[in-house]
């Protein structure tokens, strides 16, 4: 006996369905279901849609289970997962873990070296292909590592952040009340003919060049940013001392805003700290703590630079570097919606 079709549908919402689908082949279906609402016969039905009788049974069944979209083809669901979740909350623990040298053989991961690993612990092999889908779809992507100084103490950084609050009470309650206070970073980026090599796009399993000079002329920049107001200070200098700071805190006290005090974070360099700076009167300078460049966003200035405007370039002479170095720097500051995406930070700006 043929199967009826649901009560809740008749010939003119199928067809009205039909026109709305983009979806050649549900729109075919839907009509040769429609001519079975108008009285038309199974046959009628099949020869409308270019099926079998069998095939046509089998579009009412999708039809009454889940109207319309049923009769659209799903992605065929393939051989189930090689990985069970277990696998994967296992997996998981060892990226994030990393190999032991003496163990593994190795002092990163590889694709290679993970299948390895689950045939060794689970006995499940996994092609590296599939091994990679999986980890992307956990989330990971090969990156660069970002280096971490050996004698870092782990809690300094969170420690900062905490009381970073507290350092710049500190600052107000010298300057008079309602003083604003803008939070600037600063540091210093050597740019020289031995430039920087960054990732390009190129074919997989080819190794493009980049050309890279031996000669060692080289400047410097001096960069400060306030993230919230998307302003920078920079100076390009030939040195590293007390003399070319004194300029920079200068130029930076010039970019603050009148009436208004500034709160300069660096890091702990010799020429930062001396007692022979001559720190401006709208500015204090608060010290990250050593070894933690992480805190100071003027490093992923440096590194946005480099990618985008520095790097992969011959400098013929002094003069060429610092040209470039003006250009980028200047081309910076002509982006303060771009300083402002790189520099803010919750924890400096958040209150």
């Amino acid at each position: 006996m043929p199967i009826p079709l649901r009560a809740d549908f008749d010939a003119t919402l199928v067809r009205a369905a039909a026109r709305k689908s983009k979806d050649g082949a549900q729109a075919r279906r839907l009509l040769a279901l429609a001519a079975i609402y108008e009285g038309s016969s199974r046959t009628e039905a099949a020869r409308i849609g270019g099926v079998t009788l069998q095939i046509v049974r089998d579009w009412v069944l999708r039809f009454n289970a889940a109207g319309p979209d049923g009769l659209i083809d799903r992605k065929a669901p393939g051989q189930p997962s090689r990985l069970s979740a277990a696998h994967r909350a296992a997996l998981v623990e060892m990226v994030e873990r990393g190999p032991i040298p003496a163990v593994h053989g190795v002092v990163r991961w590889r694709i290679i070296d993970l299948a390895q690993w689950l045939w060794d612990e689970f006995s499940v092999s996994v092609s590296r292909p599939t091994l990679s889908r999986e980890l992307r779809a956990l989330g990971y992507r090969k990156l660069s590592a970002r280096p971490k100084h050996h004698a870092q103490d782990p809690e300094a950084i969170e420690a900062f952040k905490r009381g970073f609050a507290a350092e710049l009470d500190k600052v107000k309650a010298c300057l008079p009340r309602g003083t604003p206070i803008e939070i600037w970073f600063t540091d210093e980026a050597r740019i020289g003919q031995k430039n920087k090599i960054t990732r390009r796009w190129a074919k997989r399993g080819t190794r493009p060049s980049a050309p890279h000079d031996q000669r060692t002329s080289s400047a410097y920049i001096f960069g400060a940013i306030c993230p919230q107001e998307g302003k920078a200070a920079g100076l390009i200098l030939p040195f590293c001392n007390t003399d070319t700071m004194n300029l920079h805190l200068a130029e930076i006290s010039l970019a603050v805003a009148p009436d208004t005090h500034a709160v300069l974070l660096m890091d702990q360099a010799g020429w930062h700290l001396t007692p022979k700076l001559n720190v401006p009167g709208n500015i204090s300078i608060i010290p990250i703590p050593s070894k933690c460049p992480e805190l100071n966003p003027q490093e992923n200035i440096w590194q946005f630079l480099r990618d985008n405007w520095l790097s992969n370039r011959v400098f013929n002479s002094h003069e060429d570097i610092v040209d470039h170095c003006c250009d980028a720097w200047n081309r910076l500051v002509e982006q303060p919606g771009r300083i402002m995406s790189i520099g803010l930070r919750d924890w400096a700006q958040g209150f």
